[in-house]
């Protein structure tokens, strides 16, 4: 019955986007040609030699992301590389240029060329990402880190704005103070959640489209609330990297800082175009 009603959702929130063009959604960044690695089987960031899989048709949860519908509905061999939407620089003091660079262009795109290796010449190839990540249990591993390390990182950058902070505002604001009790009360379970995450991992605000509820959770490694292996299923409208690369430039061990200074380049008007796709509006 869940499922049935994952599904519906679904079909709702794919409904709400006007179709456009990848060309459009995004502008293309030339990607490095990969190399090939040995998979880890707990934490590898590199394809592992593609098994035969029986794909269990689970519905499949549309992400909103600026990227738009049509970008991640595509068949995942054809999904471009998207250009960082601002300079490496811009988010400093907060998160520094260096970081933001190796980041961006070794970490995030190395998840992006491990995973087009990892899906080329299988069923996957022709797969949208987020049915590969509604059946991603019946993959490799590979294909779990990668994939969602390339689809996780999008929503990070695309989280931050050089001109964001402050507070959402609209029906994001009221979406908060009825699920969280106020946004300060939302802001400290977040970072309850970025801080406690054991290891690697991504802290969320996700959309619940079953019940209609916002919620906060945390996954391990690169994980994602759209994977058929979440605790919690929902549709990701906030993500917070807590991978040590993604701070420990300017901040070392100092994990709580930088969860704590990252309210200040929040991008909310992103974040509530996302809710307001996820619920069909």
């Amino acid at each position: 019955m869940k499922y049935r009603l994952f599904l519906v959702a679904a079909l709702i929130f794919a409904a709400s986007f006007p179709d456009f063009s990848i060309a459009q959604a995004v502008k293309v960044k030339p990607a490095k040609s990969p190399a090939a690695k040995k998979a880890d089987p707990v934490k590898s960031d590199t394809p592992a030699t593609e098994s035969k899989t029986t794909i269990n048709k689970a519905p499949v949860l549309l992400p909103a992301v600026k990227t738009g519908i049509s970008f991640w509905s595509s068949a995942s061999s054809a999904l471009p590389f998207p250009e960082l939407p601002y300079e490496y620089g811009a988010l400093e003091p907060v998160i520094d240029k260096l970081t933001v660079e190796i980041h961006y262009d070794r970490h995030h795109r190395a998840y992006y060329n491990n995973f087009m290796k990892a899906i080329a010449d299988t069923k996957m190839a022709s797969m949208p990402i987020t049915e590969i990540f509604a059946n991603i249990a019946e993959f490799p591993v590979a294909v779990r880190n990668n994939g969602g390390g390339f689809y996780n990182h999008v929503l990070y950058w695309e989280n931050m704005s050089p001109k964001g902070g402050g507070e959402p505002t609209g029906e994001l604001a009221e979406m908060i103070k009825k699920y969280f009790g106020s946004f300060s009360a939302f802001t400290e379970k977040f970072n309850e959640a970025a801080k406690s995450r054991f290891g690697s991992g991504w802290a969320w605000l996700s959309y619940d489209p079953l019940n209609g509820e916002l919620f906060v959770s945390s996954t391990a490694n690169q994980d994602n609330p759209l994977m058929q292996v979440a605790e919690r299923k929902g549709i990701p409208l906030l993500a917070l990297d807590v991978w040590e690369h993604a701070y420990y430039l300017k901040y070392q061990n100092k994990r709580a800082d930088y969860v704590t200074e990252f309210w200040k380049m929040v991008n909310w008007p992103e974040v509530d175009k996302r809710l307001k796709a996820a619920v069909g509006r």
